[in-house]
């Protein structure tokens, strides 16, 4: 058993490109030291957005010596990167994007999902990279299918790592069960 030590309320949300409204639920010192190998915890609470013919997000940017991992509650996001890959994260999926030697990507909202609008939710990890793992080969998962272990009262989905002889989808440096 862990005793609770804080909770955390969220900070002030602000806009990253126009697609995604979002706060950061790390930062002082005590969150910093606790939580590695987390850095940034980027949480877009529920907004609704309108139709639009032009897909809102966030255009090509760079990343590099850290994994990021994206949890779509609500909404549809379509990812491109730099070595050619592209994806579309879906409601319940999870997309893990290991930066590494570095990448530039983009993340927008699906077209189809756009032209309709609707309830928009998500939730990104940055995950840091052992220093010797800093320079690895990017790559991109887009994680469908996600292993789940039953608990009294509950479910846990095995992400990264194992839990009860689960083993989770992603396949990562990270040795952290998420």
């Amino acid at each position: 058993m862990r005793k609770i030590e804080k909770i955390l309320s969220p900070k002030s949300f602000q806009w990253v490109g126009d697609g995604f409204y979002t706060t950061s639920f790390l930062g002082g010192d005590i969150t910093r030291h606790r939580l590695d190998p987390f850095f940034a915890i980027g949480y877009n609470t529920e907004i609704e957005f309108p139709s639009s013919k032009i897909p809102k997000g966030v255009g090509v940017h760079p990343h590099k010596g850290f994994e990021t991992v994206t949890f779509a509650y609500k909404g549809k996001i379509e990812h491109r990167d730099s070595r050619g890959n592209h994806g579309i994260l879906n409601e319940g999926e999870v997309q893990w994007m290991t930066a590494g030697s570095g990448i530039l990507h983009e993340e927008f909202h699906e077209k189809e999902w756009s032209k309709n609008g609707g309830a928009f939710q998500m939730v990104q990890l940055w995950v840091n990279l052992p220093a010797k793992d800093k320079n690895t080969t990017p790559k991109y998962q887009n994680l469908v299918q996600i292993p789940k272990v039953n608990l009294t009262g509950g479910t846990v989905q095995v992400v990264a790592g194992e839990y009860e002889g689960v083993k989770g989808a992603a396949s990562t440096l990270c040795t952290y069960i998420i």
